[in-house]
């Protein structure tokens, strides 16, 4: 009979003893198993603004947002090990810290990335050209695009220009410029709250 180190390191406590061991030792190994998924493998995200309206809601009463309830979000922090980032992709990443001086603050940002490093970005109209090509994004609605006509220049190697789905009303590379890859932590891939929004945004 093969027996678990919990068995053999308590054989010969009490029962009582032996017992409360292993539910201590089950606790501390699924804290274990939670700990490593978050740090390692996925993450909630609260939406802080409305710079990802619709495509991502906040709560109101803050300005722009659609919704009571601000969306819970889950960032895959592994991924980008194996893969680069990918145009379109809703990423998570810790602002750079122009951020914090230019717009409400610092910290984790949830944005929609536009750039490629050596990608030229530009925007006339409100419309948004990438190496000169027009950018297809139905996900920003005509309400919430701006007026800006800009040209932002390349992107440097090891860069990424990130821009809010709510034109209009977001912060981003326009204003603070391009973010470093070791900055990302990871795609958005889920909605887990509210009820009604679960699914992948």
């Amino acid at each position: 009979m093969v027996r678990n180190p919990i068995d053999r390191l308590t054989d010969g406590m009490p029962r009582g003893y032996r017992a409360l061991i292993d539910w201590l030792a089950t606790v501390a190994f699924a804290l274990a198993i939670v700990l490593f998924v978050k740090t390692e493998v996925a993450n909630p995200y609260r939406i802080p603004s409305s710079s990802m309206e619709p495509t991502l809601h906040c709560a109101k009463p803050a300005v722009g947002c659609e919704s009571d309830y601000s969306d819970r979000v889950l960032a895959n922090r592994f991924i980008y090990r194996f893969r680069d980032p990918r145009r379109g992709e809703i990423v998570v990443f810790h602002a750079p810290p122009a951020a914090a001086r230019l717009c409400q603050g610092g910290g984790v940002y949830v944005k929609r990335l536009i750039g490629l490093p050596g990608d030229d970005v530009s925007e006339r109209d409100g419309r948004v050209y990438v190496n000169g090509k027009l950018l297809h994004d139905s996900y920003v609605l005509p309400a919430d695009r701006d007026t800006i006509t800009r040209d932002f220049g390349r992107v440097p190697p090891g860069h990424y220009f990130f821009m809010g789905d709510n034109r209009a009303d977001s912060c981003d590379s326009r204003t603070w410029g391009t973010v470093a890859r070791s900055a990302l932590i990871g795609p958005v891939f889920a909605t887990y709250w509210p009820p009604q929004r679960i699914g992948s945004p």
